[in-house]
């Protein structure tokens, strides 16, 4: 692995985002269905830091599909986790936030609860692949009590100007 994550503090885990990046998305038609067909789409994404890294705040430009998002991430500095809270254009509203760290395998895993049609849902990011020039985003929802997760969302990231 090819992890550039400062690990001597775990208040700066997200360093790695700050900047302009193109991102290739693909995601499930249907969230909860693993039959349903992928679509992908590009994005570009711009991160900048706040509270001297203890934060930051990214807006995601998705034009193809005339929306655009924002997550702010937050680290608690009692608890040393961090808070991943997401809104879109679409809606406006904040979705329930998920929560978590890095592991020493530089693997970031964040959890949370939320509801997708009307059905509750245990919701997990996961950042894997960071390097200076790349990262990976995964989502994935469990219905079951976290007994089995469906991946629904990835976003591959690779830095502007990188290639």
């Amino acid at each position: 692995m090819n992890d550039i994550r400062d690990n001597a503090s775990p208040a700066h885990d997200f360093d790695f985002l700050h900047g302009d990046w193109d991102v290739a998305h693909r995601r499930r038609t249907d969230f909860l269905d693993p039959d349903s067909d992928w679509e992908e789409f590009p994005a570009v994404s711009r991160c900048r830091p706040l509270f001297g890294g203890a934060a930051n705040i990214d807006e995601i430009d998705v034009p193809s599909r005339g929306w655009t998002g924002l997550t702010l991430r937050l680290f608690d500095v009692e608890t040393e986790l961090w808070s991943l809270n997401w809104s879109s254009s679409r809606t406006g509203r904040l979705f329930p936030p998920v929560f978590g760290r890095f592991g020493p395998d530089g693997r970031g895993e964040f959890h949370g609860d939320d509801t997708h049609d009307g059905r509750d849902v245990r919701v997990r990011f996961v950042w894997s692949g960071i390097s200076a020039t790349t990262a990976r985003w995964e989502q994935a929802f469990s219905v079951d009590g976290e007994d089995t997760w469906l991946v629904n969302w990835t976003m591959d990231f690779t830095r502007r100007g990188a290639g």
